[in-house]
């Protein structure tokens, strides 16, 4: 695959699969056995850790949206800076609903092979969610 086409299912990732969180989307573009390093602890691993990850934020954020800022690819990696917008509306992972307005940066690398991606790393601003919506005070 091209650096192009690459980018491209990247992108198609992103807006027709986690977006929305169609989870036909990540059967098609995911590898089942997905290596993910930003996995939340306790998820299981591989393309079904990725879908329940995905439906935990959706619960919380039915709102939430990834917006694809940018995206510059090498070889068979892809990197995109995509910020996250969202009101905290349900539980997230055990933190009760609070109705706060979040926005957070957040960088992803995934590497493909054959068209689809078969491992991710993540760098989002956790610490800032947490503090946005409540769950561990802001500094003075």
């Amino acid at each position: 695959m091209t650096v192009e086409e690459n980018k491209a299912t990247v992108r198609r990732f992103i807006e027709e699969g986690i977006n929305p969180a169609n989870m036909a989307v990540f059967d098609e573009l995911l590898h089942p056995e997905v290596l993910d390093h930003y996995a939340p602890p306790g998820f299981p691993p591989g393309r079904e850790g990725w879908k329940l990850n995905r439906q935990a934020f959706l619960a919380a954020f039915p709102d939430g949206r990834w917006a694809i800022e940018d995206m510059v690819a090498e070889g068979s990696l892809v990197v995109t800076r995509c910020p996250f917008t969202g009101t905290h509306q349900g539980e997230l992972f055990g933190i009760p609903a609070s109705g706060q307005p979040v926005s957070i940066s957040s960088i992803h690398i995934c590497r493909l092979e054959v068209g689809k991606i078969v491992e991710h790393w993540g760098n989002g601003d956790d610490l800032g969610m947490m503090m946005q919506i409540g769950a561990i005070p802001t500094p003075a």
